[in-house]
């Protein structure tokens, strides 16, 4: 592993693995390194993936691993916690060495980073323990398999009555918790109310469970509603933890003046400020679905081998003879 490769990939999930496909079909030399925490794994399946509609993530995983292993890209477990940037190879100015969590260093042209992103939850007691099955976050990725079921919907953020407008449009039977009554206007309310949304004007103080199965909410009150799916919005931040050497940093993304979470800025091919450095996926774009990170990582792979056809070029032209 202490030989340069042409490519690192931080991060095995969607974007990774898109992005090492494309560019292990350029014959570049590639090597993933996957820590092994998928930001989808509690769920189910993965939706909206035209072709692979309700694969489980892990199942995606192995066939994208099955698929790049094909052109020669080699998929690593672990983590990187340290970075630096500095020339590999003679007659490229960019480059970059990476240390693995097991002490491995590995040596790299260019990086595409697809860590992903961390999900932070609501502070509710049960409410991480049914992630991504009975408390749901998006109407597209678990709404068609909740459908007309009763389905709470959690206000912690301003955008909650229009999230509870997106799953009333699945079921009949729809719920709002508002804990913090000015997070909904009277508008807001007004609009719940005509669109047939029961609101509930108490804090959720515990997701009630039962043999692993979401049985519903615990009022401060005392009191229990009964639901079979809780929407519950999760603050995404950017894992950049041990790639600070890369020169890159996750900054705030907000949505009017609410803060939702953090990513890495990127232009359109997923190039960062850092000359060399790509990112794709969650990591860049918290709210992307798994088919869009696919994209991205199809994007920032393409762009990559690119700029390593322009730098070899360079190089060829400083030694050919005048």
């Amino acid at each position: 592993m202490s030989d340069t490769t042409d490519v690192l990939v931080v991060g095995g999930g969607a974007a990774g693995l898109a992005a090492a496909l494309i560019l292990g079909r350029s014959r570049r030399s590639v090597l993933v390194v996957d820590g092994g925490e998928p930001r989808n794994a509690p769920a189910e399946g993965v939706h909206n993936y035209l072709g692979q509609e309700g694969t489980a993530p892990l199942d995606l995983t192995r066939i994208g691993r099955d698929e790049v292993a094909r052109y020669g890209v080699h998929v690593t477990a672990g983590r990187i916690v340290a970075t630096s940037v500095g020339p590999v190879t003679a007659g490229d100015p960019v480059g970059f060495t990476a240390t693995l969590d097991a002490g491995a260093t590995v040596s790299a042209r260019r990086v595409v980073v697809a860590s992903g992103a961390v999900d932070v939850l609501p502070d509710v007691p049960g409410l991480a323990e049914q992630w991504g099955r009975g408390v749901v976050h998006c109407p597209f990725c678990h709404g068609y398999e909740v459908r007309d079921s009763r389905i709470g919907v959690l206000v912690t953020t301003p955008f909650g009555a229009h999230q509870a407008l997106m799953w009333r449009a699945l079921s009949d039977r729809v719920t709002v918790f508002v804990t913090d009554p000015m997070l909904v206007s009277d508008s807001d309310l007004a609009g719940l109310e005509a669109s047939g949304i029961a609101v509930v004007h108490d804090r959720v103080t515990s997701v009630v469970s039962e043999d692993g199965v979401l049985r519903g909410v615990t009022l401060s009150d005392g009191s229990t509603v009964a639901l079979d799916a809780l929407a519950a919005a999760s603050t995404a931040e950017a894992r950049v933890q041990g790639l600070e050497g890369l020169g890159i940093a996750a900054v705030d993304q907000v949505m009017g003046e609410h803060r939702i979470g953090s990513a890495v800025p990127v232009g359109p091919t997923g190039a960062t400020d850092v000359p060399g450095v790509w990112a794709a996926g969650n990591v860049a774009s918290p709210m992307a679905t798994v088919i869009v990170s696919a994209a991205a990582g199809t994007t920032a792979g393409a762009a990559v081998h690119g700029d390593l056809v322009q730098a070899d070029l360079a190089a060829a032209l400083i030694t050919v003879p005048r």
